[in-house]
């Protein structure tokens, strides 16, 4: 068992070195939250964690498939590049321009690195792909997103067509809100391969507005081998969302994607005017993630989850997958740890953070002692912060001492070209109650 530090368990620890220790992050936590505020977005009054992880419980009895530790549920069936996203391996995306002719609210790309140069210009997507050829000769799945692509049908097909020559076994799939799709293309995009298309649909669009869409999506099972929609799922919105899965699997498509509605930074007066609020505990662990760049929005989750209920209940063939924002960022930090590592490192197959042990003030000495008794040597003394640091497998050789270890939260980032150890979080168990397997 390990306890998850924050504001309010903190006072839980009785090392003071090691409370102090884990206070480091428990104030970087609470200062980024009060920068959240600063923006005047509303934080949820509860957390709603634990109602959360029940419903999860719920829904496992009931035959929904539970898997990356709980970040991604599914019934009847997920995309293969769905299951490929976990670790990102064998997986890229590339996208022609971000220009879009929709303004979502909820968009992130305008947080994306050059936003404005992307809309008034386009990348070159078959010189890349020629370019990943010469490292990556195997990838088993490229997609195509934006912006939106389909306003440069040309490149689009051009990138489908070179995709299908360089990797010919890869699963191509295209994202698109479905406005600009007609047989003339979809016929160009079968005969460049196109094994996946997934459509977006917008719950405050007119009903007119959504019917365009479903018949678009209609038209598209005539000619690509797997047609799905992915959409971020509105808080206010099941019963609707209810109508829409029963129309998809009316329709006979592969699956849906629900997505976690998320804040992207920007607009904080439209989410204030829809009275949103962020997710009393965004993240887990604090970290600078790549996707969305979003925090995530209170009540979205449970309407997911909700709609999977519904779904196994009525009986609906469609696949209904979904996607956390922390499901998310698994492939970002598989990615960056994914290196050889210090023997004292152990990479948890749950989140794939690096864990380590870590024993602060008085217990220093004693724990050196036994680890020295049993023959294990690769640990590390901080004489800044009185502590001393082994793999967490070795905490079970503590299990005659009353103490509490740390267990420490790290990922590796690259600055100057050099990969270096970040730490994010401490938590806190005992020898007597942490289970490796269980825990990590």
């Amino acid at each position: 068992m390990i306890l998850d530090v924050t504001k309010s368990t903190l006072n839980e620890i009785k090392n003071p070195a090691l409370r102090d220790y884990a206070n480091i992050y428990v104030q970087i936590y609470d200062d980024f939250m009060e920068q959240v505020q600063a923006m005047g977005l509303q934080i949820e009054a509860e957390d709603s964690s634990t109602v959360v992880a029940q419903k999860i419980g719920e829904l496992r009895k009931k035959g929904a498939v539970i898997r990356n530790n709980d970040k991604s549920i599914y019934v009847n069936r997920i995309s293969p590049s769905c299951v490929a996203c976990q670790t990102g391996i064998g997986s890229t995306t590339f996208f022609i321009s971000l220009k879009c002719h929709r303004d979502c609210f909820y968009c992130f790309n305008p947080n994306q690195e050059n936003y404005e140069y992307y809309c008034e210009h386009t990348r070159d997507t078959v010189a890349e792909l020629d370019e990943m050829r010469q490292t990556s000769p195997r990838m088993g799945h490229l997609a195509l997103t934006g912006g939106e692509p389909l306003l440069y049908k040309n490149e689009t097909y051009r990138f489908f067509d070179h995709a299908r020559e360089l990797y010919p076994n890869a699963r191509t799939r295209l994202y698109t809100s479905g406005d600009h799709i007609d047989r003339t293309t979809l016929e160009a995009l079968q005969k460049s391969g196109l094994k996946e298309i997934r459509f977006s649909i917008r719950m405050h669009d007119l009903a007119k507005g959504h019917r365009h869409t479903f018949d678009n999506i209609a038209l598209a099972r005539e000619y690509i081998p797997s047609v799905m929609v992915e959409m971020p799922i509105l808080p206010e919105t099941l019963e609707e969302m209810k109508d829409v899965l029963i129309e998809l699997d009316r329709l006979g498509i592969f699956g849906i994607n629900l997505l976690e509605l998320c804040f992207p930074l920007n607009n904080p007066e439209v989410y204030r005017e829809k009275g949103y609020k962020i997710k009393s505990r965004p993240f887990r662990v604090l970290y600078d993630y790549w996707y969305a760049g979003g925090l995530p929005v209170a009540g979205s989750e449970m309407v997911c989850l909700d709609l999977i209920d519904f779904a196994l209940s009525a009986g609906l063939k469609v696949g209904v997958h979904y996607c956390s924002l922390e499901n998310k960022h698994t492939g970002q930090v598989y990615q960056q740890n994914n290196r050889s590592l210090l023997k004292r490192m152990h990479v948890s197959p749950k989140d794939y953070f690096i864990k380590t042990a870590k024993v602060f003030g008085e217990n220093v000495s004693q724990v050196r002692v036994a680890l020295d008794k049993v023959g294990y040597r690769d640990y590390a003394i901080s004489e800044e912060h009185k502590s001393l640091e082994f793999h967490v497998s070795q905490i079970a050789s503590l299990k005659k001492m009353e103490i509490e270890v740390g267990i420490s939260t790290s990922v590796i980032e690259t600055r100057e070209n050099e990969p270096v150890l970040r730490e994010l979080k401490v938590d806190v168990t005992t020898p007597q109650t942490f289970r490796l397997s269980k825990d990590i």
